[in-house]
C-alpha cells in the first residue's frame, strides 16, 4: 500500500463540480483510449432513449439535462466502454499467482474481460473454454453439492430481469442463500423502515426535492457517492432553503458547488453555498444528536405552549397516525445535555439550531446515507430519523418524507424483485403456482452469515452476478483463506478483481455483456429495468457494441446455467426468457402485481414509474397499523466496542470512498476534494490527537484493530495526514481497511458490518524505513 514518487497533499479549496470535475472527466475518457465511443454513449445517459447509469442508484428526472451524467457515472461509463482488454492471451502470460500481487486499481484498469475461462490449477492460470462447456460442468458441480452448501450472491448492479431470474434460479435449486450488496450498506434501512413506517425503502422523489423547505443530511457524501443530487440541492438553495449537515468529515459537495453544465457558473466566479448548518457530529454519535435535536424541539414546543401559543410538534398528527409517541418523548426528556455533548462531540447550541430551524419549516426532507446504516446500533439510528419526522408530521406530504441514498445502480431493485434471504419476503404461493416449485422455508444466509460459514466450512459453493465479494466484506484476513478452500467459485464479471485470484477447488470466469452494450439475443434487442433510489422503476437499453462477440448478457447465463443445472419439470422456459426479456417482464408482473401491473408499457414512462409506497400516502403497514415511534436502546451507537472507549490511545476510525472510486472499484489514486493525491495509503487525523499520541503529520503507522486481540487484524502502513476529524475519531479508505472490521462487529437485525466506526490503535511501522524518501505531509485543514 505504499505511496509512488508522485504522491502529494494539497487542501483543495475549490467548489465541487465546476472545472475540477470536467478535468476528471476528461482524464479519465482519454486514459480509456476510446474517446469517439465514450463521448457517445454519455450523451445517453440516463434518458429514456438510453440506458441507465452504471454508477449509483440517484433518480433519473423526467425532464433531463442535455449531460444527464456526474463524474463519478461518467467515470463508470469510460471504466465499462474501455479499450483495452483482459484476452486469453492475457492469462497466458500471467499466472494467478502473479495477478494476486497486482493492485484492485491495476487489475481492473487492464481492461475488459473477453472470453469464458477457467481456471487450471496444474498451470496456476485461467485457460479459455466454450460456454456450453462451462454451463455444464458448473451445473454438474452444483448438482453434487447440497443447495445449503450454495451461496447466490448479487452485487446491485443486475436489471430487474436478471435479479428476478437469479433468486428464481437458486430457489428452485433449493436455497434462499441470496445475499447482496444492500446487506453491506443499507439492510439497516430495509429493516428500520419497515418497522417504522411499513415499507422498507424510501418516501420521497425527485418532485418533492421542488417543494421541500429545509433538508437535514446524516453521513451521506453527495459531492463522491451521488453528485447527480447536487442539482436538487442547487435549486433547492437558490430558493433558500435550508440545508443542514451532520457528518464527521467536512465534504465539498455538502459545503460548495459549480454547476459543470452551466457555462455562466463555469465562467464566472460565484459558487452555491450548499451547507447552511455543517455540524461535525463524532462518529457513533449520531442517535446523540438526533434525540439532542428532538430535546430541543421539545424545549422549544414546550416554551410556546407556556406563552399560550401553539406548540411546534404536530399533535393532531401524532395522535392520527402514530404510536409510542409518549415513551420517546419520555426518553428524550431523560437525557442529559452534557452527555449527549461527551457523545456527539458538538454543543448543545448546535442541536439547538438545528431544532429551531426544523420548528420553522412545515415540509422537511432528511437524507441519509451509510453513515447512518453501518453502526452497530445502524437500524436504531435509522428509526431515530423517522422519530423525528414523526414529530412534525413530515412524512405523507409533498416535499417532506425520509430519503435514504442507496449504492449501486439496482439495489433496491432487486429486493423489490426477490433477492432476499428471507423467504418470508418473497410471494411462495404465486411462484409455487406459476412455476411448479416451492420456494424451500429455511431462512438463507445473508452476507454476514455467509462468510461465517465459509469459515466453518458450511459454505462450499459460491457464485456472484458481479461485485467482488472479497473485498467487499469485513474481515478479509480471516475470509480469503477460507475463500480458498470453496469447493466452486463461478464469477459473472466484467473486469478482473481479486474476488477472482483465490480460485479455490474450480472457479470459472463468465465474462458478461455491460449495461451500455447491446443485447442481442438471436438478433434481436433487448430492453431492461432498474429501479432508483427513490423507487421509481425505469426502462433502458444499451447503445454500444460489446467489447467482444464472446461475451453473454446476464440474463442469458443465468438461464444457460439454470438450464443445466435444475430439474426439467420446473416450469421455466428458461431458453424462452432469455430470447425474450418481455416474457421476464411478464412473469415479474404476475408474481407482484401490485407494483408491476402493466409493466411493460409504464416502464417507458419518462422519469419512471413509481413503486405504490403506503407511507407517502399516511398508511402504515405495521404491527400497530400506524408509524410507530422507537425508543433507542442507548445514545452510544457501538456498543459491542465500547470496551477500548476508556482507552486514551484508542481512536474510533471509519472508513470512506475517494472521489476517485465506486464501491470496491479504484478508478485511480487522487481523491481530490481531500486534497491527496497519488496514494490511498493514509489515515486522517485530528491534529490535537496527533501529538497528544507522540506522532508527527508525515508519520507512517500500522493501524491495529483495538478488540479481539488474540486475531491479528492490521493494515499498514499508512501515512498520517493532519485533517478536520473530531478529536478521538479517524478515517482512512474502503475497502483497503475492511481487514480491520470483526465480522462480529455488525448492526443489530440487520447485520450491516459496522465499518463507521471501528476501535484501531496507531504503532509506528516497521515497513517504513525512518530515512524513507517520501514527500512531507502538509496539513489539509480547511
Amino acid at each position: 500500500m505504499l505511496t509512488d514518487p508522485k504522491t502529494r497533499y494539497r487542501p483543495y479549496t475549490d467548489a465541487s463540480g465546476g472545472w475540477g470535475s470536467a478535468k476528471s472527466v476528461a482524464g479519465i475518457v482519454l486514459r480509456e483510449q476510446a474517446v469517439v465511443k465514450i463521448g457517445a454513449a454519455l450523451l445517453k445517459q440516463n434518458k429514456p432513449d438510453g440506458f441507465a447509469c452504471v454508477s449509483c442508484a440517484w433518480a433519473k428526472p423526467s425532464d433531463t439535462h442535455p449531460m444527464e451524467f456526474c463524474e463519478n457515472g461518467a467515470k463508470a461509463t469510460a471504466w465499462e466502454l474501455t479499450a483495452k482488454r483482459s484476452s486469453p492471451q492475457f492469462f497466458a502470460e500471467h499466472s494467478v499467482s502473479e495477478l494476486r500481487s497486482w493492485s484492485a486499481h491495476a487489475l481492473e484498469q487492464h481492461g475488459r474481460l473477453t472470453h469464458p475461462m477457467r481456471y487450471n490449477p496444474g498451470t496456476d492460470r485461467y485457460e479459455e473454454t466454450s460456454w456450453e462447456t462451462a454451463y455444464q460442468e458448473i451445473g454438474a458441480s452444483l448438482r453434487a453439492l447440497q443447495p445449503e452448501e450454495v451461496v447466490f450472491y448479487a452485487s446491485g448492479r443486475a436489471s430487474l430481469e436478471a435479479s428476478f431470474m437469479y433468486q428464481l434460479f437458486a430457489r428452485a435449486y433449493g436455497t434462499n442463500n441470496l445475499p447482496d450488496s444492500s446487506n453491506m450498506c443499507h439492510e439497516s434501512t430495509s429493516v428500520g423502515l419497515q418497522e417504522s413506517i411499513g415499507v422498507p425503502v424510501g418516501t420521497v422523489t425527485l418532485n418533492d426535492f421542488a417543494h421541500t423547505d429545509c433538508l437535514l443530511f446524516f453521513g451521506q457524501n453527495v459531492g463522491s457517492n451521488s453528485p447527480r443530487m447536487l442539482h436538487q440541492l442547487q435549486e433547492a438553495r437558490q430558493r433558500d432553503v435550508p440545508i443542514i449537515t451532520f457528518n464527521p468529515l467536512k465534504e465539498r459537495g455538502l459545503q460548495e458547488f459549480v454547476n459543470p453544465q452551466s457555462p455562466v457558473e463555469m465562467l464566472g466566479p460565484n459558487s452555491t453555498q450548499i451547507s447552511t448548518q455543517y455540524h461535525q457530529v463524532a462518529i457513533g454519535g449520531d442517535t446523540a444528536a438526533i434525540v439532542g435535536v428532538a430535546k430541543a424541539l421539545l424545549d422549544l414546543h414546550d416554551a410556546a405552549r407556556q406563552r399560550g401559543e401553539p406548540g411546534v410538534l404536530d399533535m393532531a398528527f401524532i395522535a392520527e397516525h402514530t404510536s409510542g409517541a409518549d415513551d420517546f418523548i419520555t426518553y428524550v426528556r431523560e437525557q442529559d445535555w452534557a452527555q449527549i455533548e461527551a457523545i456527539t462531540g458538538l454543543k448543545r447550541a448546535a442541536m439547538e439550531a438545528t431544532a429551531l430551524v426544523y420548528a420553522q419549516s412545515q415540509r422537511v426532507m432528511i437524507v441519509y446515507g451509510m453513515g447512518l446504516t453501518q453502526h452497530r446500533q445502524g437500524v436504531q439510528n435509522v428509526q431515530m430519523l423517522v422519530n423525528l419526522l414523526l414529530l412534525r408530521g413530515n412524512i405523507g406530504k409533498p416535499g417532506a418524507g425520509i430519503c435514504p441514498v442507496r449504492g449501486h445502480s439496482n439495489v433496491q431493485g432487486q429486493r423489490t424483485v426477490g433477492i432476499t434471504e428471507d423467504p418470508a419476503k418473497v410471494p411462495g404461493e404465486l411462484i409455487e403456482r406459476h412455476f411448479n416449485f416451492k420456494v424451500p422455508e429455511r431462512m438463507g444466509l445473508n452476507t454476514v452469515d455467509a462468510c461465517s460459514g465459509m469459515l466453518d466450512g458450511s459454505v462450499r459453493g459460491f457464485v456472484s452476478l458481479g461485485g467482488n465479494f472479497l473485498r467487499a466484506v469485513p474481515d478479509t484476513g480471516q475470509i480469503e483463506p477460507a475463500w480458498q478452500r470453496l469447493a466452486l467459485n463461478v464469477q459473472v464479471a466484467t473486469k478482473l478483481n481479486h474476488s477472482h485470484l483465490l480460485p479455490g477447488e474450480q472457479a470459472w470466469l463468465l465474462p458478461c455483456l455491460g449495461r451500455i452494450e447491446i443485447d442481442r439475443q438471436d438478433g434481436i434487442e433487448q430492453s431492461h429495468s432498474t429501479e432508483d433510489s427513490t423507487g421509481c422503476i425505469h426502462a433502458w437499453s444499451g447503445k454500444s457494441e460489446p467489447a467482444s462477440e464472446h461475451l453473454r448478457s446476464e440474463p442469458a447465463i443465468i438461464a444457460g446455467l439454470a438450464r443445466a443445472t435444475l430439474s426439467a419439470e420446473i416450469g421455466i422456459d428458461w431458453d424462452a426468457w432469455r430470447r425474450d426479456y418481455g416474457l421476464v417482464r411478464k412473469a415479474i408482473a404476475t408474481i407482484y402485481p401490485e407494483i408491476f401491473h402493466d409493466f411493460e408499457a409504464r416502464m417507458w414512462e419518462p422519469g419512471g414509474f413509481h413503486r405504490p409506497l403506503g407511507a407517502a400516502q399516511r398508511e402504515w403497514a405495521t404491527e400497530s397499523g400506524k408509524a410507530q415511534f422507537a425508543v433507542p436502546q442507548q445514545l452510544v451507537a457501538d456498543n459491542d466496542v465500547s470496551a477500548a472507549y476508556g482507552r486514551r490511545d484508542v481512536l474510533q476510525l471509519m472508513t470512506i470512498r475517494s472521489n476517485d472510486q465506486f464501491n470496491t472499484t479504484i478508478y485511480g489514486y487522487d481523491d481530490r476534494f481531500r486534497g491527496v493525491h497519488g496514494t490511498r495509503s493514509v489515515i486522517f487525523m485530528n491534529a490535537d490527537d496527533i501529538v497528544r499520541l507522540g506522532l508527527a503529520g508525515g508519520d507512517w503507522v500500522d493501524v491495529t484493530t483495538a478488540v479481539e486481540p488474540e486475531v491479528e487484524r492490521q493494515v499498514g502502513p499508512l501515512q498520517i495526514l493532519a485533517y478536520d476529524i473530531p478529536q478521538g475519531c479517524c478515517a482512512a479508505y474502503y475497502p483497503e481497511c475492511n481487514a480491520l472490521v470483526p465480522l462480529w462487529h455488525h448492526a443489530e437485525r440487520s447485520k450491516v458490518p459496522a465499518a463507521k466506526s471501528i476501535p484501531v490503535t496507531l504503532s509506528p511501522s516497521t515497513a517504513v524505513a525512518p530515512g524513507d524518501a517520501r514527500p512531507t505531509l502538509i496539513a489539509a485543514q480547511r
